[in-house]
């Protein structure tokens, strides 16, 4: 598929710039993570100078402070990403979706492992699709897309996680877990709740 793309890469940007609409409250959620030294790690399994373009032009340069772990984009054997039919993918590894998100997160919560005096950060992450199913059981707390498959897995394996809609509610769960205000079983709980009442709504206009 990614063959019969032929266009120069930076052309491509510009177009996905200009037509690509990300989530606003994404803004608001890194302007608050930013204030309150969160660190925020983008895990994708899209190609590396576009996710940070666009988070720039949605953000401005200071996205250009935001960890990135996805694919890349390499010139092809004797032409530059400039030119047509120029580049080409990267994979971040051998994966089905050529990035494995679980090895990406795994190595987080190992060095923690190994240094035992140091303090653990809490370690939440969102998703909305089958590339993040292999990062579920990796995190302490997983926010779910509503209406995704995700939300089945981890209904069906048991990980905790929250229903969200858009990086609004992400902001105001994340906020509540950083004060101190609820719990991570309690957000799971309620998230496991919200689920369940949202198929019996389902079942009943069936």
């Amino acid at each position: 598929m990614m063959e019969s793309v032929t266009t120069p890469f930076p052309e491509c940007i510009r177009l996905l710039c200009e037509n690509i609409k990300l989530d606003p409250y994404f803004n608001e959620f890194y302007q608050w993570s930013r204030q309150c030294k969160v660190p925020v790690i983008v895990l994708s399994s899209g190609m590396q100078p576009i996710i940070r373009a666009l988070l720039v032009h949605l953000i401005g340069p200071e996205a250009n402070d935001i960890e990135i772990v996805s694919n890349d984009v390499v010139d092809k054997p004797g032409k530059t990403k400039d030119q047509q039919d120029g580049w080409d993918l990267q994979f971040h590894d051998d994966s089905g979706f050529g990035h494995d998100k679980s090895l990406t997160i795994r190595p987080y919560a190992q060095h923690f492992v190994e240094r035992p005096n140091e303090a653990r950060p809490t370690m939440l992450y969102a998703g909305d699709g089958v590339s993040d199913l292999s990062a579920a059981r990796e995190t302490d707390l997983l926010f779910a897309k509503k209406g995704h498959d995700l939300v089945t897995y981890c209904e069906r394996e048991g990980i905790p996680f929250a229903l969200f809609e858009d990086w609004q509610s992400i902001l105001a769960t994340t906020k509540e877990i950083f004060e101190g205000k609820k719990s991570l079983k309690k957000v799971a709980e309620e998230g496991a709740e919200q689920a369940r009442q949202n198929k019996q709504a389902v079942e009943t206009m069936k």
